[in-house]
């Protein structure tokens, strides 16, 4: 992972974790422990789902460039069946609350969304990679080194 991923990375998740904690205070206040444990598991879902598909971006971004777009896209369809299968495995559980669990999963969504946004927009990012080209010292005098017939002599 480049130093710049790294940053987007936790200008994303830092916010993201704060929002869980104070969602899961709040949670225990209203629900008890089940709320608790409803805000903590639907921060470390969102957590876990953000972070591992943002590190395989990066990665995919860094090994193959042109490939980014299906990473992202086989990333999000993952999260979405992935999501799916949580939901249908413990949709009946009674051992967290599940009311608490949704409004802390798209809370932590929103600010994970809105912390990514903002750290990129402050990471100074190449989008282009400049070509680097040796500098030839050029001799005024000779027809290599001037530029565009400037001092080049005719030739016959």
């Amino acid at each position: 992972m480049q130093e710049h991923d790294a940053r987007i990375l936790a200008g994303a998740a830092i916010p993201t974790a704060a929002a869980g904690v104070i969602a899961m205070v709040i949670a225990y206040f209203v629900a008890g422990v089940h709320g608790l444990v409803g805000a903590l598991v639907g921060t470390v879902l969102i957590l876990a789902f953000f972070a591992i598909s943002a590190v395989i971006i990066a990665v995919v971004a860094k090994r193959q460039p042109q490939l980014v777009l299906m990473a992202a896209l086989a990333t999000y369809t993952i999260k979405a069946v992935a999501l799916a299968i949580v939901l249908l495995l413990f949709g009946g559980a009674e051992v967290f609350d599940l009311n608490a669990f949704a409004v802390t999963a798209g809370v932590c969504v929103v600010v994970w969304l809105t912390g990514h946004s903002v750290a990129s927009i402050k990471v100074r990012r190449l989008y282009v990679e400049p070509v680097e080209t040796p500098e030839s010292p050029a001799d005024p005098g000779s027809a290599e080194g001037a530029g565009a017939g400037e001092h080049a002599e005719a030739q016959p």
